[in-house]
């Protein structure tokens, strides 16, 4: 939305330049004409006579030639000024007097001022000078005061602007030191800064659907509150990362045209104690002066941890205070009429319960990772600025990224649309977009990387074994491709298409862990030896076959029990050092069957294998079609095909909304004629009870 609104309005790339004030320039001139003129150095700009330096001797040397008019000495500087006959002006200054301006003045320093008291007195009398006289003004007062006061003026200046920018005042502007108990929520006045509605939000139709029932309370409460309903306190948005409860929350702020406070758990911490608290009581403070309103917290998990019930743990004070304070503002013994909190997390498990209950999270909305209709949604949403050409099929898009979120949809498209441009494309097509899902799953391809032959054939003996296996494996997942071209830190891999399944058999599980072991049987049986190519095939299978026994209940000697455990921070196993033994013995057990059966799979159809993984060798990809071509087709339909052609046969049924207008017309006036017919055997019964009463 924001890219859009970017090409709407083309001044928002351009940088912003600061605008000068001129107030400033024209205070810092002022300021230096004050200065100026306190420190005398305006002398020269009002037309000041020259003035000139000289010892008292070259003074009395004046004054006994007849140079001097009038003497004016200041008592309190030890200075005198002697100034100086216009006859005499270019004898003393070596210029005219028009040059050196009216009143020219020779500056002496003296010494004992009686003495000079005396010589004055005596030179007067001798016609030397007309007359003496004396000036008690010391220096520049005012400019004297401002210079031994200026230090102190610039510390009180500066500790005021320090004060205003703790409090949050000034230019910074947010917060500070007297602010950190402020709350750090974004206020969105009608939600249309954000530009987000339900529209942009595809996919999670369960979820959509609860959050637009609270839009709609807030804009029509008295159709709920007529039938004695009231508004949800909260609801709390629960799903795996990426999934799009951000999302939700924005389409929120956009559709419900109340004030809308967003902000994060992290908001709430702060290293100083108590401002968790104090931010929590300042967001619902504001919030009941706009009510009604949402509050939206996204990662509620960081301040909604369960509390510790063990002192020696060592619990954190502080954010249990702060998840105190919002139990309390959320349901306590105030009102919160008209708030509404909306959060966000992925770590459900992890909230206090007292967080979770009803009144103060009514709703818990699961927004879960989206299924193949889902998928399908948000890659029409997400294609909608992309320029792809006919190659590209959405519903293969959406087969193609079985388990990927909202967010991993959104980057295959900007992926593919990446890779595109990189190939100087026009448009994008259906291999940009495979590329993109094999660069987000598989990694970066490395075409540098050196193998000698003989360790390539044996990645494709490893990779056509698990082809192989998947291939005669019923509930083993379909078949995409095949490659040995080194991607991430795998130096081939299997590419399948995982089956969305509502529940999973004890089959099916032990399918996929047959097909994981085929790369490690067929490099026993066809090389010789094994190697660490297969270690992730071995950690896969290990850690499914340990569900299965110890959470699953699916192993002979242990059957029927789950030994989950939820506690987090309990370090005490819930089961014995005999039962741990007896569940190891049953995962070798298992694993051991499931490799002996790939290994039989594999001679039966060692033949074929071999042709799989010469094909491979030179191709170094292969398709399902190669492997069909070898083998011949699969037995089995995909659990993903069934669907796409159950909705196709749905699809292929006439909806009302694509007739003509004449049959909408027809079918409306049927049903009216319908309801009128049940109105009238409705009222009958009634008129006939009147009649009989009369």
């Amino acid at each position: 939305m924001d890219n859009k609104n970017n090409y709407n309005n083309p001044d928002n790339n351009q940088p912003k330049m600061p605008r000068f004030n001129m107030n400033w320039f024209y205070a810092v001139v002022l300021l230096g004409l004050v200065l100026l003129f306190l420190s005398g150095g305006g002398e020269a700009l009002t037309g000041s006579p020259a003035a000139k330096e000289a010892s008292y001797t070259t003074f009395k040397a004046y004054v006994e030639k007849g140079y001097a008019e009038r003497v004016v000495v200041n008592k309190d500087d030890g200075t005198l000024k002697m100034y100086v006959r216009a006859t005499k002006i270019k004898d003393v200054f070596h210029k005219t007097a028009k040059e050196v301006g009216p009143y020219p003045y020779v500056s002496v320093q003296t010494g004992s001022i009686d003495e000079l008291e005396r010589y004055l007195t005596e030179m007067q009398k001798q016609g030397k000078i007309v007359e003496f006289s004396y000036e008690n003004q010391k220096g520049n007062l005012l400019f004297d005061i401002l210079i031994n006061t200026l230090p102190w003026i610039l510390l009180i200046v500066f500790w005021f602007w320090l004060m205003r920018r703790m409090s949050g005042g000034g230019a910074g502007g947010g917060g500070g030191v007297f602010s950190v108990g402020k709350s750090k929520a974004r206020l969105y006045e009608k939600g249309n800064d954000l530009g987000i509605t339900f529209k942009d939000v595809a996919g999670q139709e369960g979820a959509k659907q609860e959050v637009q029932e609270i839009v709609e309370f807030l804009k029509n409460p008295q159709k709920y509150t007529e039938l004695g309903g009231k508004i949800p306190k909260g609801a709390l948005l629960v799903g795996p990362p990426g999934t799009g409860k951000t999302l939700l929350a924005k389409a929120v702020a956009g559709e419900a045209g109340v004030p809308f406070f967003s902000m994060s758990g992290s908001d709430f911490v702060e290293m100083f104690v108590g401002v968790g608290a104090s931010r929590v009581r300042d967001v619902f403070s504001q919030a009941k002066q706009k009510a009604p309103c949402i509050i939206f917290i996204d990662e509620i998990d960081a301040v909604g941890r369960a509390r510790s019930k063990n002192p020696a743990m060592g619990g954190n004070d502080e954010r249990e205070n702060t998840l105190n304070a919002l139990l309390t503002e959320m349901d306590g013994f105030g009102t919160n009429s008209g708030v509404i909190v909306l959060a966000a997390t992925n770590r459900v498990d992890m909230l206090d319960k007292a967080l979770l209950r009803a009144g103060r999270f009514d709703r818990q909305i699961h927004v879960d990772l989206p299924d193949l209709a889902e998928r399908k949604a948000i890659f029409q949403v997400h294609l909608r600025s992309v320029k792809i050409d006919d190659t590209v099929d959405i519903d293969f898009l959406a087969r193609q990224t079985p388990g990927f979120s909202g967010a991993d949809i959104a980057n295959v498209c900007n992926e593919a649309a990446l890779i595109a441009a990189r190939h100087n494309s026009s448009h994008v097509g259906k291999q940009d977009f495979l590329d993109a899902v094999d660069r987000i799953i598989g990694g970066l391809e490395k075409k540098t990387k050196v193998m000698t032959a003989e360790e390539k054939r044996s990645i494709a003996i490893h990779e056509a074994g698990h082809a192989t296996i998947s291939w005669f494996c019923q509930h083993a997942d379909p078949l995409v491709k095949v490659t040995i071209v080194p991607r991430g830190q795998a130096l081939g891999a299997a590419w399948y298409l995982p089956e969305e399944r509502v529940i999973t058999t004890k089959e099916e599980m032990l399918d996929e862990m047959c097909a994981l072991l085929g790369g490690r049987a067929a490099e026993d049986l066809f090389t010789g030896h094994i190697s660490t190519g297969a270690m992730n095939d071995l950690e896969r299978a290990t850690k499914s076959a340990y569900g299965m026994v110890a959470y699953a209940g699916m192993s002979d000697k242990l059957p029927n029990i789950c030994y989950y455990n939820n506690q987090e921070y309990q370090f005490q196993r819930p089961y014995s050092e005999t039962t741990a033994k007896i569940m190891d013995d049953e995962v070798l057990k298992m694993i051991n069957e499931q490799y002996a059966r790939a290994k039989q799979i594999l001679t039966e159809h060692k033949d074929g294998h071999k042709q799989l993984a010469d094909l491979l060798f030179q191709k170094e990809v292969i398709f399902a079609e190669d492997v069909e071509h070898i083998f011949g087709k699969r037995p089995w339909e995909s659990r993903s095909q069934i669907i796409i052609n159950e909705n196709a046969a749905d699809d292929d049924v006439p909806k009302l909304e694509d007739m003509p207008d004449e049959v909408k017309q027809a079918q409306a006036e049927h049903e009216k004629a319908v309801a009128e017919a049940r109105n009238a055997e409705t009222q009958a019964p009634a008129s006939t009870t009147d009649t009989a009463k009369s």
